[in-house]
């Protein structure tokens, strides 16, 4: 069957590589030059299998107000005249429940485990390089009150297979002397030994590379979906560049541009975009009191700190804006003074350009949940939704997709990924 792969961000990828796999034609389709050039790009770039509770949280009910008004919010939100955001916002905030919060915890633990198990049986045969290790990491916490919240979530997902640990603040120092030199005061965190970091973008242009080599696969880059051939119930086929693409089945994984294409063909996507930044900070000479080893999340502020070999990827922030693209001063800065507090001893900026900044759009459902399998168009499949989590979640989705395609029985329950 000839398959037609809509994005080619790591979900389109991993999409376009697993159905390759299963013997299919591939034609993957992106408007940007190369794979993994837009939202996958700079992303926080840790694999967080074991820390997957969604953004939708009772918690979010007694920190609205800090969240509308304060300069100090990690989360933004600038009401749009749209209303798919308040579509969204009114989802999301019925979301905010203890039972909805536990069940997509679940749900997203058990395809975030399908996921890492699919990477690591890929990874023996994987001929390049992504940054990929076991960094174990550190989610710290500077409010009792909030670490003993993350004590109750621990013992919860102890239930379901994950291997947490609840520390004080001297043994988190003991596992990352980095932090030891910050000026944060921490009241302890949870550490998760089997977390792993790697550069998505480079992940992206690997697996680009290797299914180039097989003469079933057609990247076609640089080529913006125009129009839309819909007949029967079926897409027939659909403009791509200068070209008209004919397929059997089409993928649509387009991330926070999926819901535009869903409209043209004829139904919604519960999906909004979560604008969020990150910096790249090179690090020379780098010692164990410089620069951290293990990944670490500053739970108050929602910044990330990846290490990727001799570079160190800090993202941040959460906002609702629509698709204002721009990167604000402010936004580098806030992630530079991060750097600034947690690990002082990095004493090496470089310019701005060279800090790479980066904005991208996390294509978000309400609940946290992404949408993988059959969209209202009988020849059209979904791999989309999944905010934060895309990288983390990639290879498992395509799985769950795969399987759906070839009417395998799967791995995990797909009923909480459809439509």
């Amino acid at each position: 069957m000839h398959i037609c792969v809509l994005g080619a961000g790591v979900i389109g990828v991993t999409s376009a590589w697993r159905l390759l796999q299963d013997g299919h034609q591939v034609t993957l389709v992106d408007a940007l030059p190369d794979v993994g050039g837009g939202t996958s790009f700079g992303n926080g770039a840790q694999l967080s299998y074991s820390y997957v509770a969604p953004l939708a949280d009772p918690s979010v009910w007694s920190h609205w107000t800090h969240y509308l008004f304060s300069s100090a919010s990690p989360l933004t939100l600038r009401p749009q005249a749209d209303p798919a955001q308040w579509r969204w916002l009114l989802k999301f905030l019925a979301a905010c429940n203890r039972q909805r919060t536990q069940r997509t915890t679940l749900e997203l633990l058990r395809l975030a485990f399908l996921s890492r198990e699919r990477l690591h049986r890929m990874l023996p045969a994987l001929p390049f390089q992504f940054a990929f290790r076991t960094a174990g990491k550190l989610v710290m916490y500077d409010d009792p009150q909030a670490l003993q919240g993350a004590r109750r979530q621990v013992a919860f997902q102890a239930e379901y297979g994950c291997e947490q640990q609840v520390l004080d603040a001297a043994r988190c120092l003991e596992i990352e002397p980095a932090l030891a030199s910050g000026s944060r005061r921490w009241a302890g965190g949870v550490y998760t030994p089997s977390e792993e970091v790697g550069d998505c973008a480079q992940f992206c242009r690997g697996l680009l590379e290797g299914m180039r080599a097989d003469p079933r696969f057609c990247f076609a880059a640089s080529s913006p979906i125009g129009a839309l051939d819909i007949a029967g119930g079926r897409l027939r086929s659909l403009r791509a560049g200068d070209a008209d693409l004919q397929a059997d089945a089409f993928v649509l994984a387009l991330g926070a541009d999926s819901p535009a294409f869903a409209r043209r063909a004829g139904f919604t996507l519960p999906i909004y975009p979560l604008k969020g930044y990150s910096i790249t900070v090179p690090l020379q000479n780098p010692t164990p009191q410089s620069a951290p080893r293990v990944s670490i999340t500053d739970i108050a502020r929602k910044i990330v700190y990846a290490r990727l070999d001799d570079r160190l990827r800090v993202a941040g922030r959460v906002e609702l804006v629509g698709r204002d693209a721009a990167i604000p001063p402010r936004a580098v800065a806030e992630l530079r003074q991060g750097v600034r507090e947690l690990f002082p001893a990095h004493g090496d900026w470089p310019d701005g350009a060279a800090l790479a900044p980066w904005a991208g759009f996390r294509p978000a459902t309400p609940t946290g949940v992404p949408i993988i399998g059959a969209a209202p168009l009988k020849n059209l499949y979904l791999n989309v939704g999944h905010g934060a989590l895309g990288w983390t979640l990639a290879c498992g989705s395509a799985e769950l997709l795969a399987d759906r395609i070839a009417g395998r029985a799967p791995a995990i329950d797909p009923a909480p990924f459809q439509l």
